[in-house]
């Protein structure tokens, strides 16, 4: 490695790129972490390799990962400065209105296993979208130094180092961050963060999918709990229950002809949907829903639109059948 430095120092672009590389998707994570945006977290991680070439001279030889995540995470920090957004103040994604869903299928680019350093980057306790979302509700600094300390298992010197700050300072960022994600999210992590889904829980994922594409809200009601909950970033509204979800259905219906392909984001299933309006002759790409099932049935959609099916590997047009 030590000669691929040099080179790359030297001005060889090609040293750099394969110097940083391999590193590349994991700061990707980290700075979707901060930042709650899969698009805004492309352009830190396209800044902060920026910056890391501009200062590979001052790279002192030391841990080269540390050296980009520091450069990635002031990134990150420099873009929440220029944004000043408002913290979040209640556990509902419309109160996110930048939250976007992040393909299980680049996260599995980097899924490692257990024993290497960073294997807790795509854990599924970490990534799903509540987590997320209650992340967004810290202030920046506290919000890298529990990224840094307990999603990536820093030890508290490295993150006080990375960040500019005293071992004391870090220690109290992150005691502060971790009393507010306890009042942010429900005490019982169960009710947050669900395991893997189950062959059965696919099964159910499924006959979600047909009973959508069939406009079945007989089935879709028995297959949903009767205190569902429909958010729609970035729109501010949140829709509860049966009632609610019948509407959004008939709306649905009245629009044109559905299909939709399962995914999977966020370490959640997920399902897209493309819609034929009348008179058209293709499925155009629409929404993509992430779903969160409790008990076997779905207890929550978080319902995005369109712009990241690329990101999916999913096609934007589908011929009409």
């Amino acid at each position: 490695m030590t000669d691929t430095i040099a080179a790359a120092k030297a001005g060889d672009e090609t040293a750099f790129a394969a110097l940083t590389g391999g590193h590349r998707r994991e700061l990707h994570v980290h700075c979707y972490r901060m930042l709650g945006s899969f698009d805004e977290a492309e352009d830190a991680v396209q800044e902060a390799l920026l910056n890391a070439w501009r200062g590979l001279g001052t790279f002192d030889g030391g841990n080269f990962r540390a050296w980009l995540y520091r450069i990635a995470t002031n990134a990150c920090l420099d873009a929440l400065r220029k944004k000043d957004r408002r913290v979040p103040s209640a556990r509902s994604f419309a109160e996110v209105p930048w939250i976007q869903p992040y393909p299980d299928r680049l996260l599995d680019e980097i899924a490692p296993s257990e024993a290497e350093p960073h294997a807790l980057a795509v854990a599924r306790e970490t990534i799903e979208l509540a987590f997320l979302a209650a992340l967004q509700m810290l202030p920046p600094r506290q919000r890298a130094v529990l990224i840094l300390r307990d999603v990536l298992g820093w030890q508290a010197a490295e993150t006080a180092e990375l960040l500019d700050l005293s071992v004391p300072a870090a220690n109290s960022a992150l005691q502060r961050g971790r009393a507010t994600l306890r009042e942010r999210l429900p005490q019982q992590r169960g009710e947050w963060s669900v395991p893997a889904p189950s062959e059965e829980e696919r099964a159910l994922v499924r006959r979600l999918v047909e009973a959508h594409d069939n406009g079945d809200f007989g089935t879709l009601s028995s297959l949903v709990r009767d205190d569902v909950r429909v958010t729609m970033p970035p729109e501010p509204h949140c829709h509860l229950g049966l009632e609610n979800l019948a509407r959004l259905g008939r709306i649905a219906e009245e629009m044109g002809e559905w299909r939709a392909v399962a995914v999977d984001a966020n370490r959640m299933p997920a399902f897209a949907s493309y819609l034929r309006r009348p008179g058209d002759t293709v499925f155009r790409a629409f929404k993509l829903d992430v779903v969160r099932l409790v008990g076997g049935k779905a207890a929550e959609f978080t319902t995005f639109d369109s712009h990241l099916f690329p990101a999916f590997g999913l096609d934007t047009v589908l011929e009409g059948q």
